[in-house]
């Protein structure tokens, strides 16, 4: 009986224990504010576009509306190559020049039928165009506040090789295939996009963006799928992914400076890993100054066509 009471004795007084080690933990969980989202760019051959909108409230509702009033159209945005300045054009979709609507659809994501009734601006840069070599600084004021960044348009890397294949056991179907040889003791990252030949807008693979960190310096041949399969609703879905034999395509594989790909990278990570319960939380870098969300980048491209035999 004396052993029994002192279990319980013990197990009690275990209990007490622990129980007066615990702590009501309180997290402080900063307060939503609002900050400007630049999305920039500038290739060789091209004028630079910025767009710029608002972030949004994480708990705050979502839908086409709240998406079309976060966008910008009352800021003074400038580019500078270090050597000449142009202050970038305000275009807006209800507004556009014949024959832009389809090069507007591709920059916001929206049918060009329903965004001429919409009224989304871009800011262009139509007195420059981008040259390898140089370097491009965006300054953008907004509502008091300034905003800089800056972007090197590198030099291009070219292909050895571009071919396609069938693939598994089609005789008819397969990916796009390219040799590349990495430029060696340098960190190099790119972008891969792809369209058919008559198509107007290219398209982003996958995971469309990638370093040389495994192959610095190496030769490898690697594949790409085809990304407008994905859209077309007529295909068979066995052939999702796939190029079929007799297609004509353009291949665009663009260099990007690191701090740029390290932005793309981290964002793509947190669109695959969106809504996972083990996902790793990510903030997202930029290489805007003064407190802004975004990037501005300098793509270097090289292009090829394929056609797929």
């Amino acid at each position: 009986m004396e052993l029994r009471i002192l279990k319980y004795s013990t197990f009690f007084f275990l209990i007490a224990l622990l129980w007066s080690c615990t702590k009501e933990v309180q997290i402080d969980i900063p307060g939503y504010q609002e900050q400007l989202v630049v999305d920039g760019r500038i290739e060789t051959g091209q004028p630079a576009i910025v767009l710029l909108s608002k972030s949004a409230n994480v708990y705050s509702s979502t839908n086409f509306d709240s998406y079309l009033n976060s966008f910008v159209d009352d800021a003074i945005v400038v580019l500078s190559d270090g050597t000449q300045t142009d202050t970038l054009t305000k275009i807006c979709t209800d507004d556009l020049p014949p024959g832009f609507e389809q090069i507007a659809a591709g920059i916001f994501g929206i049918p060009a039928e329903i965004l001429v009734n919409l009224h989304l601006c871009a800011y262009v840069s139509l007195n420059m165009l981008g040259e390898v070599g140089k370097t491009y600084t965006l300054q953008i004021a907004h509502e008091g506040k300034q905003y800089a960044a800056s972007s090197k348009i590198l030099d291009p890397v070219a292909l050895d090789s571009l071919y396609w294949k069938p693939e598994g056991n089609f005789t008819d179907r397969g990916f796009s295939w390219a040799q590349l040889t990495d430029p060696n003791n340098t960190a190099d990252a790119y972008l891969w996009e792809v369209k058919y030949l008559q198509d107007f807008q290219f398209s982003k693979t996958f995971n469309p963006y990638f370093n040389d960190k495994f192959f610095n310096g190496l030769t490898f041949d690697f594949a790409y799928e085809n990304p407008m399969s994905f859209q077309d609703t007529t295909s068979n879905n066995d052939y999702r992914g796939y190029f079929k034999q007799g297609d004509t395509i353009v291949v665009k594989m663009s260099k990007l400076g690191l701090k740029e790909y390290n932005y793309f990278e981290k964002k793509y990570n947190q669109i695959f890993s969106g809504g996972s319960p083990f996902a790793v939380p990510t903030n997202i870098p930029t290489n805007i100054d003064g407190g802004a969300l975004g990037i501005f980048v300098a793509y270097s491209p090289w292009v090829d066509t394929l056609v797929c035999n």
